[in-house]
């Protein structure tokens, strides 16, 4: 039978705040980072970024929260259609902080949670029946109702011949053994849970734990004798986790030594973050198993998954994609502390990205209003009245973009702030600029501050765009002090988690020929710049087309690509780029924004065209440029078909 889903997962649902200070108390945590948490859901964003197809069933509240959960899984890939949204209860929230690689304070807030109210109505076996295995966890065997939804999904997926597996997941204080207080608590011994485990044992193929989490399975502080307790009562592939000495598989008799079980090959990587460790390991467990690679292969994917999600912070964001983990599995450990190994760390961003909206990008339709030099120049301009034309810009390309994917704008937080905020969450793509307009060497816009910390307060669905006017002759001082901006600029950028674009404009600093773009593009590379997009010169050379590629394809197999600026040129002429750009598919389209707004910005500066004309003169300018960017596109698509019919 032909299945849609590889795995679905059940359980835990919420929201982790992050203490983003490392080596404090939680009490002095002065900021959080957000992300979603739980382990079925970090299960399930793990397996996807691996290339399994997931689903999750939970319930979030109807509120801010549930609505990141939701947003979050479809970026990550992850099915959402067995969530539920619970009218009544808030989306569960963990807050959580690193003090060392022991110790990790949190406090569950799950008091009468979304996910705690999921129950048997909650369980569709058509969404159960498309898929090829089912994942549950033990945090929902703790309360009645939610056991009744688990043993249902159970009894729907051996109905189906699905595989079945559980993950202990042991939280005393989510089982009622524990207070509130003592969250980091991974064991206290209860007799209750014991036998409650016990008794849905027989239901799994696969059980997944620590060997704290099997002591509570099995009832006995030993763990030889509480996986010999378990093996009594489930046929199931045995996997414990050992913390630094790997993992063991126990198909059959539980041996004398647990050394004597299937072992996959370990990691030894430094401890940084030991939170969500196991469900990344899960995830890579759940890959070698469904694929069939058998069991020292899936322990060596899992560990490496564990191993990357102890290297990092957060969880589900530190789990590797299927790219980043064949990577690292063919080259080895370079150095012990994953999170600062520069080309690793290239790979994660670079596969795992997304952009806050979810959409698609691989067609860029860009409308730039974050032009301030030029507006300030312009008769009868004054800064309210800037303000309020860029909030027409906005209007004309929502207009235009009609809530499809593939639009997207370019606006300031200087005089565009009105516009900048109300683009938030409209689907468009949202570059912002942090340059000083006109400047050379670069200085950037003094709202960033010295140390680049104002980048903390941006949206992170924003893009961080810089323009340098630079050229390969440039003297040494120049060259250097642009290039100290523009890399710390970047470092900045990654640390806050915002994409970055870097634009490069070397017509107006000295002669251009096929090869000087290409050569600034080593330049930024070698000096270890990695932008998520470049925003490049109309070029009519297929040649310079072509080195600017191998540039960047040669460092950066993974961007997303370029967009091709405008410079205030004719259509005509932009026309004529656009056909020759087009030819290349790591060229994503445009972002031009005087050739649509120029005229109407004068004329509306005067006071001779109204806001509606204004809007309409810009919507139908940008709409044609979209037009014959997509005209361009689809003839070098037609030509290139043409060309391999023609070669057979």
């Amino acid at each position: 039978m032909n299945k849609q889903l590889d795995v679905i997962t059940l359980g835990r649902a919420g929201v982790d705040l992050y203490g983003t200070q490392i080596g404090g108390r939680l009490e002095d945590m002065g900021s959080f980072e957000k992300y979603i948490g739980g382990s079925p859901t970090n299960i399930a964003c793990g397996a996807a970024r691996l290339g399994l197809r997931s689903a999750l069933i939970s319930r979030v509240g109807n509120e801010h929260m549930g609505r990141f959960i939701l947003e979050q899984l479809k970026r990550e890939g992850v099915c959402i259609d067995g969530v539920k949204v619970d009218p009544e209860r808030l989306t569960a929230l963990v807050i959580l902080g690193i003090r060392d690689e022991d110790q990790f304070p949190l406090i569950f807030y799950r008091e009468n949670c979304a996910d705690m109210a999921l129950c048997e109505d909650d369980i569709d076996e058509s969404l159960i029946a498309s898929a090829r295995a089912l994942v549950v966890t033990g945090t929902h065997l703790s309360h009645s109702r939610t056991e009744a939804a688990v043993v249902k999904a159970l009894q729907l997926a051996r109905k189906h011949g699905l595989r079945t597996a559980l993950d202990i997941d042991y939280r005393p204080n989510l089982w009622g053994v524990a207070g509130h207080g003592e969250g980091e608590s991974r064991f206290v011994a209860s007799e209750k849970v014991t036998e409650k485990l016990l008794s849905t044992l027989h239901w799994f193929d696969l059980i997944v734990g620590t060997e704290e989490e099997f002591h509570i399975a099995g009832g006995s502080v030993d763990t030889v004798s509480a996986l010999r307790r378990v093996r009594e009562h489930s046929e199931a592939t045995l996997v414990c986790k050992r913390g630094s000495l790997g993992a063991v598989a126990l198909e059959q008799t539980v041996p004398d030594s647990l050394d004597d079980g299937l072992t996959g090959e370990g990691f030894p990587i430094e401890v940084f973050n030991v939170l969500g460790a196991g469900d990344g390991f899960f995830s890579g467990l759940l890959k070698g198993w469904m694929d069939d690679e058998g069991w020292p292969a899936a322990l060596r994917y899992a560990n490496a998954c564990g191993a990357f999600a102890v290297s990092r912070h957060g969880c589900t964001p530190a789990y590797p994609s299927l790219k980043e983990l064949s990577f690292f599995l063919n080259r080895g450990v370079v150095r012990t502390d994953l999170r600062n190994e520069q080309t690793l760390e290239q790979i994660h961003w670079a596969t795992t990205r997304h952009t806050r909206n979810g959409g698609d990008w691989s067609t860029m339709r860009v409308f730039a209003f974050d032009h301030r030099l030029q507006l300030e120049e312009m008769a009868d301009y004054h800064p309210d009245k800037g303000a309020a034309f860029k909030k027409l810009c906005l209007q004309a390309a929502v207009a235009v973009q009609d809530s499809r994917d593939g639009y997207g704008i370019l606006c300031d937080n200087r005089i565009g702030k009105a516009a900048l905020h109300a683009a938030s969450g409209s689907g468009l793509w949202i570059g912002r600029p942090t340059e000083w307009p006109g400047s050379r060497p670069l200085r950037l816009e003094p709202e960033l501050g010295a140390d680049f910390g104002g980048l903390q307060e941006w949206a992170k669905e924003n893009v961080v765009k810089v323009l340098c006017f630079c050229h390969p002759d440039d003297d040494e001082a120049t060259r250097s002090a642009q290039e100290e901006t523009v890399k710390r600029l970047f470092e900045s950028a990654r640390r806050n988690r915002l994409e970055f674009l870097l634009e490069i404009i070397p017509s107006k600093v000295g002669p251009v020929d096929a090869t000087t773009v290409a050569a600034l593009i080593h330049q930024f590379y070698e000096l270890g710049v990695y932008p998520d997009w470049w925003k490049l010169e109309p070029m009519t050379d297929e040649n310079a087309w072509r080195n600017v590629i191998d540039a960047i394809e040669s460092h950066d197999r993974h961007t997303r690509g370029i967009v091709v600026l405008g410079l205030d040129a004719p259509q005509a002429e932009l026309q004529a780029s656009f056909d020759i750009a087009a030819k290349f598919d790591l060229v994503k389209g445009f972002a031009v924004g005087r050739t649509i707004f120029g005229d109407a910005a004068r004329a509306w500066m005067s006071g001779k065209i109204s806001d509606e004309e204004a809007v309409a003169d810009m919507t139908s300018r940008f709409r044609r440029l979209c037009d014959i960017w997509d005209e361009a596109r689809f003839a070098a698509m037609r030509g290139y078909q043409h060309e391999v019919q023609a070669n057979g």
